[in-house]
Order: structure tokens, then C-alpha cells, then sequence
């Protein structure tokens, strides 16, 4: 009597992944695999999900999903998955050129508005009146304006955004992640979480009402 060899399906599925609008969503878009030769073109084109314009930007892919889709086009294999049991996939459109005019202004407004919060602050903590003293204990005399102490700290105000934030236009310093960066990934997993818990939601209901 022959034995029957199971031939398994190794599959990771990635944390995020990103296609474009109207593109058909096959499973190599959101996955890793490990299987038999034979079967990685098939499976790497198998159709997981077909954007609907109902689904909006953001789409839940539950490995359950998956599951259904290989076992009914080969069920003889045996599938089995590590890491995350779902995928956020994100449908986006081709960004347009930004506007250049547009750029100019958000950077006018946030070149003012930084200025006027740093002016504020040394306004509020009487920073010239600190100056002035640091300057007389230091010499003896007393100015209105000691730049002496004026210039270094206004140049190292900079130098300190720089540093703090790891950027110099487009260059980094070292591989570190700025405080701007890390909060902006916290923001982001936030977001994740909210969509990924929203939209179990909608499959439980979903799943109730039949």
C-alpha cells in the first residue's frame, strides 16, 4: 500500500503591504512562501482580493482568507503559517507633482511659526535679561546687547535642532532614528491597530449576521 506524502505550504505573511488602485492583489504581493517547485508559480499568482472602490485605502487580509484560496485550488497541500495572522494592505494612487508655490508657503508658515514659539520662549524666561547678567558677572560691565554670548547661543540653538533631529536635508548622521522619525513609526502603528481592529470588527459582524 503506497503512503501518502503531505506536502506542506510554508507561508509568512508580510506585516504591510502596499499596491496600487485597481491592481489585483495575487499572494506573493503579501507573502512569503516555502513550498514545492511545481507549485511556487501557481501559488505566487493566486488571486487573494480584488479592490473593491467600497474598500477604501486601507484593506484587512485575514490568513484565514488565504487558507480558503490555496486549499480550494490545491487541497492536497498542507499550509502553515508563521508570524502576524493578517495583513494591512494599503491601496494607493499615483501622487501628483506637489505644487511648488504650495511648498513655499507651508515652509514660510513653519519657518514663522518656529520663530515666533523660540522668541516667545526666550520672551518668557527673560533670556536677554540672562545674558545681560551672565555677561556683567563675567566682565564687570553691563550691555544692553551682549552679542558675545548672543551669537554662540543663537548659532547653537541650530546646531542643537540639528543634532536632536539627525537631518541635514536629506543627510543622516548615523543609523539612529530621530525623536521626529520615532514618532512618527508610533503614529503610524497607532493607526495600524485602529484599522486592523475596526476591521475585525466589520468581519465579526459580518460573520453574526449570516
Amino acid at each position: 500500500m503506497d503512503q501518502v506524502v503531505n506536502k506542506y505550504l510554508y507561508i509568512r505573511l508580510r506585516r504591510k503591504a502596499r499596491v496600487r488602485k485597481g491592481q489585483i492583489v495575487r499572494l506573493h504581493h503579501i507573502a512569503q512562501l516555502f513550498v514545492e517547485p511545481e507549485y511556487e508559480q501557481a501559488l505566487n499568482e493566486l488571486i487573494i482580493h480584488q479592490p473593491q472602490q467600497e474598500d477604501g485605502n486601507r484593506v484587512l487580509i485575514d490568513m484565514l482568507l488565504i487558507i480558503r484560496k490555496v486549499k480550494k485550488r490545491f487541497p492536497e497541500l498542507q499550509v502553515e503559517h508563521f508570524g502576524e495572522p493578517h495583513v494591512l494592505l494599503e491601496i494607493y494612487t499615483d501622487n501628483k507633482k506637489a505644487n511648488p508655490l504650495l511648498i513655499v508657503i507651508v515652509w514660510l508658515l513653519l519657518f514663522i511659526g518656529s520663530g515666533l514659539a523660540i522668541m516667545n520662549f526666550h520672551a518668557d524666561v527673560s533670556m536677554l535679561t540672562v545674558h545681560q547678567r551672565i555677561y556683567e558677572l563675567m566682565t564687570g560691565k553691563k550691555v544692553d546687547h551682549p552679542l558675545i554670548l548672543q551669537i554662540p547661543y543663537s548659532i547653537g540653538i541650530g546646531v542643537g535642532m540639528v543634532l536632536f533631529f539627525n537631518h541635514l536635508f536629506k543627510k543622516k548622521f548615523n543609523e539612529e532614528p530621530s525623536p521626529l522619525e520615532v514618532e512618527m513609526f508610533m503614529y503610524q502603528e497607532n493607526i495600524n491597530h485602529y484599522v486592523i481592529t475596526e476591521e475585525y470588527s466589520k468581519i465579526n459582524e459580518e460573520g453574526d449576521a449570516k
